[in-house]
């Protein structure tokens, strides 16, 4: 890989390492330690996602019209400011206002981060996607394997970690990515249409929002391990510790697994045919999780779910990033990353709520349900583009 991609990816290894402290307590927290409900709790994240959604959007708008750099800077410097806060205010006020604000700052930095990878690797394709999905992964796995045992001492030094990581990040940027802002194209594009005509940039788009609908399914799904999922592991008896290891083998499977994934995709060189057979990995693993009740399965099902979104998240910002027309990459992205929000943003309500009113058997029944429109959205979604 360039360098820069190397960069890229220590760069994001550390910002989500940071953040892997923090998000996938947030439920824990708030449900145990502070003795809100799971709808409540549910409703916060719906308002972090939703502002995260923002700041995708601004983000990838931004990278387009100003530079990838000063994006970064703002988003972060936001971020970054809200964690420290909230080393020193994190009652059920002040704790739910930070979350926004952290999830606007934070949410301006990935869109440019995909963007920057396509733009100083265009040749490289899906590999420079998931050179950052990878890096995600790795901090994934680190911040969560760390966080719950940090998390068993005290909640307040999760905090501090937190803050620490999202100010290194920014030395980091401020330190070395101005050049290489400089050396990206603003116009890459790796877009099937050579002529940047309306009517072509508006089927891309609608194929783009086509495609994305089975994204938002997909992770309305999976944000339940981080909410309803985090908060039943608690009440049958499974520590902290052990949940902050089912993100830890998520995180490590994802980084050490990436011989399987080139084994698979060298087979299946649709990316079409990649997402279909993902999303049916997907549901296998949620149709395991149905009946966990020990640590041991629940492990196994993680395990299952890491390989499926190996072959799913990667493959949605590579066709958002053909589909791109010239200098629309970071928007496209931005699209991509909102949409992902989104999910997380309706998951943790959506699932509060069935699991507060019923139970969470019902909630399984409704994801499972849900994950049949990813197939027909990827089938859809390039129909018009074929025609034209």
């Amino acid at each position: 890989m360039p360098k820069y991609i190397w960069l890229l990816a220590i760069a994001t290894t550390v910002n989500v390492t940071g953040a892997s402290f923090l998000w996938p307590l947030n439920t824990i927290y708030m449900h145990n330690e502070l003795g809100k409900s799971l709808a409540f709790a549910g409703f916060i994240l719906m308002f972090n996602q939703g502002a995260s959604i923002a700041g995708n959007m601004i983000g990838g708008m931004l990278y387009d019209k100003i530079s990838a750099y000063k994006t970064i800077i703002i988003g972060m410097s936001v971020a970054f400011s809200g964690s420290a806060i909230m080393i020193f205010f994190h009652s059920i006020i002040p704790y739910s206002i930070l979350l926004v604000l952290i999830g606007f700052g934070a949410g301006m930095t990935w869109p440019v981060m995909f963007a920057m990878a396509g733009s100083v690797w265009p040749e490289g394709g899906r590999r420079a996607f998931n050179a950052i999905y990878v890096a995600q992964n790795l901090g994934v796995a680190l911040g969560a394997s760390l966080g719950g045992y940090i998390a068993s001492i005290s909640f307040n030094y999760i905090f501090v970690a937190n803050a620490v990581l999202f100010g290194v990040f920014l030395v980091i940027v401020l330190m070395t990515f101005k050049q290489m802002d400089k050396e990206r194209d603003p116009q890459m594009h790796t877009s099937v249409f050579e002529q940047n005509t309306a009517i072509k940039n508006k089927t891309a788009f609608t194929a783009l929002l086509i495609l994305c609908g089975g994204l938002l399914v997909c992770w309305i799904a999976y944000s339940q391990w981080q909410s309803t999922i985090a908060s039943y592991t608690q009440d049958i008896g499974i520590g902290l510790e052990q949940y902050s290891m089912l993100w830890a083998i998520n995180g490590f499977l994802i980084v050490l697994g990436q011989p399987l994934l080139k084994l698979i995709t060298d087979r299946v060189t649709s990316t079409k045919k990649q997402i279909y057979l993902g999303n049916t990995i997907i549901i296998l693993a949620f149709s395991i999780t149905m009946f966990a009740e020990a640590f041991t399965l629940f492990a196994v099902s993680m395990a299952i779910l890491t390989i499926g979104e190996m072959i799913v998240w990667p493959a949605i910002p590579t066709l958002a990033n053909e589909l791109a027309p010239r200098g629309r990459a970071g928007f496209y992205q931005g699209i991509v990353n909102s949409v992902g929000a989104a999910g997380r943003m309706v998951g943790p309500l959506l699932g509060g709520l069935i699991v507060d009113i019923y139970n969470i058997q019902l909630l399984f029944f409704v994801l499972l349900g849900l994950l049949v429109i990813p197939y027909f959205t990827t089938y859809l979604y390039d129909r018009r583009l074929t025609e034209k």
